[in-house]
């Protein structure tokens, strides 16, 4: 078998990044050689000055730390709300709480040594977009984690001891070098590139062109 790569950098804030997730998964699952294809989750900040607090909503953020108006905000608001109905999700990002995600990014660096890489990233997407969480607590972080299948203690220990850091510096240096500039960026065995939240239709055709170059 020839195998595929597919590398996906992501914000954990970015409620784009949750409808393209759900999206690529959907394409993958009717791939008839998904068992080729190996995918890596890439870590990537929207905004790595962001406080670790959560003190402001997603729109008190927006206005007040990025200077855009009420209206702004609330077609940028709609406008995802409606991407994510339509593909059954309901989103509350007028309540979301953003935050640093540099430590969830850690936890979820943790998560893929354990394999549980997508429903750990799922878990902390949709606390973020549907819940309000905190994805700076590391309490939050922990529960939230172990909801996904990890074990508690070790995703404590991860998260207290540093670890993994360096592994997220890295997935956000090689994006510079890439040219990403914005996620989610769905990177092919580093030979083409799919940006953006597609529609399934648009994956299932990068897949298809995957394998042809795969075994070309």
């Amino acid at each position: 078998m020839s195998e595929m790569t597919v590398e996906i950098w992501s914000d954990l804030v970015c409620p784009w990044c949750q409808i393209g997730k759900g999206r690529f998964e959907a394409a993958l699952a009717r791939f008839d050689a998904r068992e080729e294809v190996t995918v890596v989750w890439r870590s990537y900040q929207l905004d790595p000055q962001a406080p670790t607090d959560a003190a402001m909503t997603l729109p008190e953020d927006l206005t007040s730390r990025h200077g855009l108006s009420a209206e702004q905000v609330a077609g940028m608001i709609g406008q995802v709300g409606k991407a994510a109905a339509g593909d059954g999700i309901t989103f509350r990002l007028e309540e979301a709480r953003p935050t640093n995600t540099f430590d969830a990014h850690r936890l979820a660096h943790h998560a893929a040594t354990l394999g549980l890489s997508s429903p750990v990233q799922e878990r902390l997407m949709s606390a973020y977009t549907q819940q309000s969480e905190s994805l700076a607590d590391h309490d939050t972080l922990v529960r939230l984690a172990e909801e996904a299948g990890c074990d508690p203690e070790g995703a404590r220990r991860a998260l207290a001891d540093g670890a993994h850091a360096d592994a997220v510096r890295e997935d956000i240096a090689t994006a510079r070098q890439l040219g990403l500039s914005g996620v989610p960026a769905f990177v092919f065995d580093r030979a083409f590139l799919v940006s953006g939240a597609q529609p399934v239709e648009t994956f299932t055709r990068a897949l298809t062109e995957l394998r042809a170059r795969s075994r070309a």
